[in-house]
């Protein structure tokens, strides 16, 4: 994102962008990258990496309910009927298919994995009090947030040189979970004459996220996954339904 920034020569504006908001910059970099991927990380470690994904897909009905304390949204019923769809998804994969036992496979991993999507949903209701361009915004939360990252290390790991793998695992998480694909998702944003079309693309990723830990991870991918994968989709299809409504009653309102 420095290299970008240099390119559209808007690395002036960061400085600027410090200057008025270092609070509100040093606390969503608290949240993101640092506590989100401490929770995120910790997550895959105690699940099998299919079971984290899709539970972590919740984060989009975390935001909506969080939305009405925050920033004073109404709650209906649809999304009360979305959250039952999707959290029942998230039981059927907890308990491998088996979700009226109520016998958690993991339960700290499938609360760390929630917890992530608050943490996440949390950083963009308050991403909203920023108005700066946000690779601008983006890259001087992920500045500050370094120090912590660096702090938090050296309080709990011992240095070693990683081999190979743990670098080239470092590098992808970097580039891809919150670098080039951010910029993508924005270049697509803009490029847009209809933002609606692109964003129902976003449902295509946790089935081909199933693919990638099926034919790279290796691992054998659980029918109660799929199942409860589908209910976590049906419930966020449901929730942009309605929104698309909404918007649509909206502009023949204004009109």
């Amino acid at each position: 994102m420095f290299f970008v920034l240099i390119y559209q020569r808007k690395l002036n504006l960061v400085l600027k962008y410090i200057k008025t908001n270092s609070k509100l910059i040093l606390f969503l970099g608290a949240i993101n990258p640092f506590l989100y991927y401490l929770v995120l990380f910790k997550a895959y470690d105690l699940l099998p990496a299919q079971e984290a994904q899709a539970i972590n897909y919740t984060w989009a009905l975390t935001l909506a309910f969080l939305s009405v304390p925050f920033l004073k949204q109404k709650l209906y019923f649809v999304d009360i009927l979305a959250g039952l769809l999707c959290y029942f998804g998230v039981v059927i994969i907890a308990t491998k298919g088996d979700p009226f036992s109520m016998n958690f496979s993991n339960l700290h991993g499938v609360a760390y994995a929630l917890l992530s999507t608050v943490l996440w949903s949390f950083y963009w209701l308050y991403s909203t009090k920023s108005k700066a361009d946000p690779i601008v915004g983006l890259f001087s939360n992920f500045l500050f947030s370094m120090p912590m990252i660096l702090i938090y290390f050296v309080l709990t790991e011992d240095f070693r040189v990683p081999d190979l793998n743990g670098i080239l695992g470092a590098a992808y998480v970097g580039f891809f979970e919150m670098g080039i694909t951010f910029l993508f998702w924005l270049k697509a944003m803009q490029t847009t004459s209809n933002t609606s079309e692109i964003s129902n693309l976003i449902f295509i990723s946790p089935f081909l996220s199933l693919v990638f830990i099926y034919f790279i991870l290796g691992e054998k991918i659980y029918m109660s996954t799929l199942g409860g994968l589908a209910f976590i989709i049906s419930g966020l299809v449901l929730v942009a339904i309605f929104d698309k409504k909404k918007v649509k009653k909206a502009k023949k309102l204004s009109s």
